[in-house]
């Protein structure tokens, strides 16, 4: 009796419990099937653009709708003021509760309901204020949100070099965060700033209580242009509270990288992409691009740490905790162009918490990211080197083991096009008109053939990962370009000994593309093992003018894209314009078979993101442009 009272108090014990676990796991799902955030640019501060939601699944995807869009303010801003025309709308919202917030290209913020599209706020940074902003003009990635004791707050950075605390549910500036709700970016830096030289158009990342910033910095070939140093705000206040030094000053590691004092004068070197973070190890990890005269070095003699670098800080402090040079004395303008993924995988039975960080040249760098240790090797290989009067190129680059390239690299045999013997001989013809060779064939006076170019391979709109899978999807594109360098004029604008000028371009015989299809891809690759899983065009391209060439039908060649994925539990989404059909693509993330196509009403700029209110699923969207820039949510009936 005694054995039998206590096994039954341990039954019943037991089941409690067992029940209290069966309770919160139910808990915790409706939250998923009723109510789902997509709380930072993409989605997590790992940037995994993942959602594990399958309302819109391989069965219910065909019967997307638009439920609502939200014309962009920007349209009207652009019939009051032609002048200042922006490009495509390339933010990605982020949802907290019932609200989207979004950023505008000419540097509006909004809040929007999130099952509806009804404008709740709009505060107006007035950037245009400023004229036209440094590169590309004006353009904004994405907001980011904070959180803490009641205090709610969208953090903003703009074109003009401002960084924004707003009230996240009034819009209204924090008076106590800078000046009236705004910190000037330029001063703090070290270094007089020309607001021209300088802005920010990526989403910022809030690790604690520090915002993290980064920026657009002028990459032409002048001397004394901004450094692209990175620093930390503190999100109360806006007082700035470090700053890392992207080209190291006297005294600090790497300073000599940067031989016969080039450091002084160098500039960019910049994180005008978008950063990720680790919470739990107060880690942010920042990818760093090319130092300016992006194609030639002669001003700049050394490796040059830490342009082309992943430099991991640790967020509190701005300490450098560990740093991987990508390219040593970058030539060819291989920023490290998007948001490394903070991915968690298991190689040979051990798991890692792991960066992986996709390049422009087509190589997937996988470290360590506690360490900075390379998950599977990274061998320094030999390369040409330049000939070009003062130039003082590496002997060496890195070169990942694993995984393979996920795009065609250098003008060879195995990457030129080849439908026909004809073809082929034409196409040969046109590259003897330059150098061209593997990989990091650098720059010349003649010309070189870039492959990939400076486009990419991979850009900003980066990758995405599944964590319960372990699969890394990677859109990516094949642009070759041309680098000739020439003397420049005697103006005095610069002082570099030579820049790029004369042949940029280079196109194929009979007006097709130089190289073998695709010419735009999705690759997938499970990460516990770096080995591909499939390979897919990313959409028809060129297919029916290659067979009206009377060609054999090569199937889909693909196409550009620079819009990014998104993973849900599962789908792949990928949105593109092919053949001036706006797409969003549903894929099934474990074939790469096309599951449907939905038709958008203008060209993907943004990368699409999805979250849940009532237990509706949504998938939002940034299209058009100059007049026509909107989101468009979908949704099932």
């Amino acid at each position: 009796m005694k054995f039998f009272s206590t096994a039954l108090a341990l039954t019943l014990v037991t089941s409690f419990c067992l029940s209290l676990s069966a309770e919160r796991l139910i808990d915790e799902k409706v939250k998923v099937t009723s109510n789902y955030d997509w709380s930072n640019y993409a989605q997590d501060k790992g940037s995994s653009k993942y959602a594990p939601l399958d309302q819109i699944n391989r069965s219910t995807v065909k019967d997307l709708q638009i439920v609502w869009s939200w014309d962009s303010t920007d349209n009207q801003r652009v019939t009051l003021r032609p002048q200042q025309v922006p490009l495509s709308f390339k933010a990605t919202p982020i949802k907290i509760n019932n609200t989207l917030f979004t950023s505008t290209s000419l540097g509006a913020v909004v809040a929007l309901d999130a099952q509806t599209g009804a404008l709740q706020w709009e505060f107006d940074t007035e950037t245009w204020k400023d004229g036209r902003p440094v590169n590309l003009g004006f353009h904004h990635r994405g907001v980011s949100y904070w959180e803490n004791s009641g205090k709610k707050r969208i953090l903003m950075p703009t074109n003009n070099g401002y960084l924004w605390s707003l009230d996240a549910e009034t819009g209204l500036p924090d008076s106590l965060f800078g000046d009236g709700g705004k910190v000037d970016l330029t001063e703090g830096y070290g270094r007089e700033i020309n607001r021209k030289h300088y802005g920010v158009t990526a989403a910022p990342t809030v690790v604690g209580d520090i915002v993290v910033i980064g920026g657009l910095v002028a990459d032409y070939p002048l001397m004394d242009l901004p450094p692209g140093h990175v620093r930390g705000f503190d999100i109360h206040t806006g007082k700035q509270r470090w700053i890392f030094h992207s080209i190291p000053q006297h005294g600090e590691s790497g300073n000599d990288t940067w031989e016969d004092d080039s450091w002084k004068r160098a500039g960019a070197a910049n994180v005008w992409t978008l950063m990720s973070a680790d919470p739990e190890l107060g880690y942010v990890y920042l990818p760093f691009g090319t130092p300016n005269n992006d194609w030639y070095g002669g001003a700049r003699p050394g490796d040059n740490l830490y342009a082309e670098s992943l430099v991991c800080l640790d967020a509190k402090t701005g300490k450098r905790v560990w740093h991987f040079q990508m390219v040593h004395h970058g030539l060819w303008d291989y920023d490290l162009p998007a948001a490394p993924n903070l991915v968690d995988i298991k190689v040979d039975g051990k798991a890692i918490k792991a960066v992986a960080q996709v390049s422009k040249q087509g190589f997937v760098y996988v470290l360590d990211r506690v360490t900075g240790a390379p998950v599977w090797p990274i061998e320094e290989r030999a390369v040409q080197r330049s000939n070009v009067p003062g130039e003082h190129s590496s002997p060496t680059q890195p070169i990942p083991s694993k995984p393979e390239a996920f795009e065609l690299q250098g003008i060879s045999d195995a990457t030129l096009i080849d439908f026909t013997p004809e073809l082929r001989a034409a196409a040969e013809k046109i590259i003897s008109r330059f150098d061209h060779g593997e990989l990091f064939t650098p720059p010349s006076l003649k010309g070189t053939i870039q492959l990939p170019g400076w486009g990419g391979g991979a850009n900003w709109s980066g990758a995405g990962f599944d964590p319960e899978t372990s699969m890394f999807y990677i859109p990516s594109m094949t642009m070759p370009s041309v680098v000739q360098l020439v003397e420049p004029t005697k103006d005095g604008t610069t002082e570099n000994r030579y820049i790029r000028g004369g042949t940029r371009n280079v196109r194929g015989p009979q007006r097709l593309p130089l190289t073998k299809p695709p010419y735009g891809r999705i690759s997938a690759i499970n990460l516990d093992t770096g080995e591909y899983v499939w390979v897919k065009p990313n959409g028809e391209g060129i297919r029916q003018k290659i067979i009206d060439m009377g060609i054999d039908d090569p199937g889909p060649v693909g196409t550009f894209t620079i819009s990014g994925p998104l993973v849900t539990k599962m789908l792949l989404f990928q949105a593109v314009t092919d053949n001036k059909k706006h797409l969003l693509t549903a894929y099934d993330k474990q074939t790469g078979e096309t599951v449907h196509q939905f038709e958008l009403p203008a060209a993907p700029g943004g990368t699409p993101m999805t979250y849940m209110v009532d237990g509706k699923q949504y998938i939002v969207i940034a299209v058009g442009g100059v007049k026509d820039a909107r989101l468009v949510t979908l949704a099932l009936p």
